[in-house]
C-alpha cells in the first residue's frame, strides 16, 4: 500500500493506493490548516509501505507535508524530481528538471493508459500544454496564465477595470465584467485549439486532447476541438511511476 501526494499550486491532493485500487483520498487547500487537516484525514489509516510525492510548491510546504507524514506514519515522502526519462516518456527539455513534475506525470499517466499520441492541457493557476508522441517522446509545450490568473492580473494592473460582478462568458460583451471574463477564458480556449492544430501533423494527425486541472471542466465547453476530461492526472501518473520502482 502506497501513499501518493500531489502538491499543486492551489491545494494538496493525496491518495492511498493498493495496486491499481484507490483505498482513500482527499484534498486540502493551502489556505487551510494543512497539518491539522492531514492529521485528521490520516488518523486510523494503516501505515503505507512507501510515500511518494510530486511537488510544484516551495520547500517550506514540502517540509510541512513531510512532517505530517512522519507524525502520522513514521516515514517521510520520497519526492519525485522530473527525470529525463521514465515509464516510457522522454522529456524534451535540455534541462529535464526544468519541466514541471506535474506536466511530466500527466504524460506518464497518458502513456500508461494507452492515450498517446495526445495533447495534454492542464488548466489551473497556469495553463500548460504538452505534446506526447505515440512512442513516448515529449515534443515540447507551452505555459500561459490560467484564465482565472489572467483575470486577476488584468484587474491588478489596471486602474479603470473594476467589474462589479464576476461576469459571464459570451462571444461579444456589452459590459466590462463580461468582457474581462470572456476575453480571458476564450483566450485560453483559443491557445489550446491553436496548439492542438499546430502539433497535429507531428503527432500523426488528429491526436486526442486530454484536459485536466481544476478549471478544466469550465474550459471544456469553450473548446472548438473535441476533448476528454481527465481527473487526478498527477496522482495517476505518480501511481504508474511508483509501480515501476
Amino acid at each position: 500500500m502506497k501513499l501518493l501526494l500531489d502538491l499543486g499550486n492551489t491545494r494538496l491532493k493525496w491518495a492511498l493506493h493498493r495496486g491499481t485500487d484507490v483505498l482513500a483520498g482527499d484534498a486540502v487547500a493551502w489556505n487551510e490548516n494543512v497539518a491539522e487537516a492531514l492529521a485528521a484525514s490520516w488518523a486510523g489509516l494503516a501505515p503505507p509501505s512507501a510515500i511518494f510525492g510530486a511537488s510544484v510548491v516551495d520547500a517550506a510546504r514540502e517540509q510541512l507535508v513531510a512532517a505530517s507524514a512522519a507524525a502520522a506514519f513514521g516515514r517521510e515522502p520520497w519526492w519525485l524530481r522530473t527525470p529525463a526519462e521514465a515509464c516510457g516518456v522522454r522529456n524534451a527539455y535540455a534541462e529535464p528538471q526544468r519541466l514541471g513534475v506535474d506536466r511530466f506525470l500527466a504524460m506518464v499517466a497518458a502513456r500508461a493508459e494507452g492515450s498517446a499520441p495526445c495533447i495534454l492541457a492542464g488548466v489551473g493557476t497556469a495553463l500548460t500544454l504538452d505534446a506526447l508522441a505515440a512512442d513516448g517522446r515529449h515534443l515540447g509545450g507551452l505555459i500561459a496564465p490560467g484564465p482565472r490568473l489572467m483575470q486577476q492580473s488584468l484587474l491588478g494592473a489596471t486602474a479603470q477595470i473594476r467589474p462589479a460582478h464576476a461576469g459571464t462568458i459570451v462571444e461579444v460583451a456589452d459590459n466590462t465584467a463580461d468582457a474581462v471574463a470572456s476575453g480571458c477564458w476564450l483566450a485560453a480556449a483559443a491557445l489550446v485549439g491553436r496548439f492542438a492544430a499546430h502539433m497535429s501533423p507531428a503527432l500523426g494527425g488528429a491526436p486526442s486532447l486530454r484536459l485536466g486541472g481544476g478549471d478544466a471542466e469550465a474550459l471544456l465547453p469553450l473548446l472548438a476541438t473535441p476533448a476528454q476530461l481527465v481527473h487526478d492526472n498527477v496522482l495517476r501518473g505518480l501511481a504508474a511511476w511508483a509501480a515501476a520502482q
